[in-house]
């Protein structure tokens, strides 16, 4: 067993039994717990390439370009062809409600199996939500404000969509207005920027250097017929070379550049329990915030400064149900990222993104069902790779 899940585990075990008799004494002036989760298995057949790290979700970034080419290859380069089973998705959560004397303290902490960073490719824990919020005040890591996670279509694919604005962050948040499903809201949130270096004249060693939080905010409705929202973002974006001292044509080691960008979303309903999600997202230097895409700041052509990099994120999926037991989505989604440049030719330019699926609900907490996806990357010098798929999965909730 993975030696950080075998920890984690006996850290929990203990914690259930405690939860196990917090539930029994559930009086209105005690702690209420809640468990939930779900158990997910996923079946993919990956008709071309990939890289392999990334292979148990479709990301379009992860799409190897350049093969084959010695050295230069992308990471994932090989035949096509593979075929993967995964249980990464399996998600663990814990809801606490307690009463004290300034209002109800609501906390929650989830993670599932999907292992990034140091742990990409592997069943590993991923902390998604650890927050507590009390009254108008939340503090800990969450859905940043930035983002709407209600259009997130009803699908099967982990990752989902490569031209959504996706991003838990760490922030501190105040909602002074949350009444007649009206809500705006104000967060810092944890700062970071992906940094190109640029050609290969460029030297390695470029850094994001973090001085200041983002500053988002975010104001919503929920009416009868769904819910709009607008969001923005405002960042300071620092680079730095510690290394460098001195390069020939770099007179600049260090410096920053403003960011920022607007999100509109909305979910409509249509027919019955149909929705249509749809996003539009804009600004300059916001790819920490996109759930699939490129970088923040990048060099400009003449490599002597930076600049922070503009990006269109958008997406149109469609929710229909045909029936108690059986539902569909289908939709397409796009970032398309202005390239500097000094960027070299091997940077993403554009991803590609669609799916459609068929899935089966034949009880309660029980989903069966089947998703065929195609994803595309661009780069900046205009060559593309395609990856088809098409996955089946049985989740089991609790």
């Amino acid at each position: 067993m993975n030696a950080k899940i075998a920890a984690y585990l006996g850290a929990i075990i203990p914690l259930l039994a405690v939860i196990g008799l917090v539930q029994e004494a559930r009086a209105e002036d005690k702690p209420r717990v809640e468990i939930y989760g779900f158990v997910q298995m996923d079946a993919i057949y990956d008709a071309n390439k990939v890289d392999p790290n990334w292979a148990s979700t479709l990301r379009p970034s992860k799409i190897p370009v350049n093969c084959p080419g010695g050295a230069g290859n992308d990471n994932g380069c090989g035949e096509d062809g593979k075929t993967i089973m995964s249980v990464r998705q399996s998600r663990l959560g814990f809801k606490a409600n307690a009463p004290t004397e300034l209002g109800e303290l609501q906390t929650k902490f989830e993670f599932d199996m999907f292992g990034v960073g140091v742990d990409e490719g592997q069943t590993t824990v991923r902390l998604r939500h650890a927050y507590g919020e009390l009254g108008d005040f939340l503090a800990g890591q969450t859905n940043s404000l930035f983002m709407d996670g209600d259009v997130f279509p009803n699908t099967i694919d982990y990752w989902g969509p490569t031209g959504m604005i996706f991003f838990r962050n760490i922030q501190m948040r105040w909602t002074p207005v949350h009444s007649d499903g009206m809500k705006f809201a104000l967060a810092l949130e944890g700062p970071g920027a992906a940094i190109d270096a640029g050609n290969a004249s460029n030297p390695d060693g470029w850094q994001s250097w973090n001085k200041y939080p983002d500053l988002t905010a975010q104001l919503r409705t929920d009416q009868a017929w769904g819910h709009a929202q607008v969001a923005g973002v405002v960042r300071w974006l620092g680079y730095q070379n510690p290394n460098l001292t001195s390069y020939p044509g770099i007179t600049k080691t260090s410096g920053n550049v403003n960011g920022g960008g607007i999100n509109l979303t909305g979910s409509f309903k249509t027919v019955g329990k149909d929705l249509l999600h749809v996003q539009l997202a804009y600004g300059n230097g916001i790819a920490n915030y996109s759930n699939d895409c490129c970088v923040d700041v990048a060099p400009n052509a003449a490599l002597n400064d930076a600049e922070a990099v503009p990006l269109l994120d958008w997406l149109v999926y469609y929710d229909h149900f045909w029936s108690p037991k059986w539902s569909s989505s289908i939709g397409y989604s796009q970032n398309v990222q202005d390239n500097t440049g000094g960027q070299a030719g091997s940077a993403q330019h554009r991803g590609d993104y669609a799916s459609a699926n068929l899935l089966y609900y034949p009880a309660k907490n029980v989903m069966v069902g089947g998703e065929l996806m195609s994803g595309v990357r661009e780069n900046k010098d205009g060559k593309s790779a395609t990856d088809n798929r098409v996955q089946f999965s049985a989740k089991y909730s609790f």
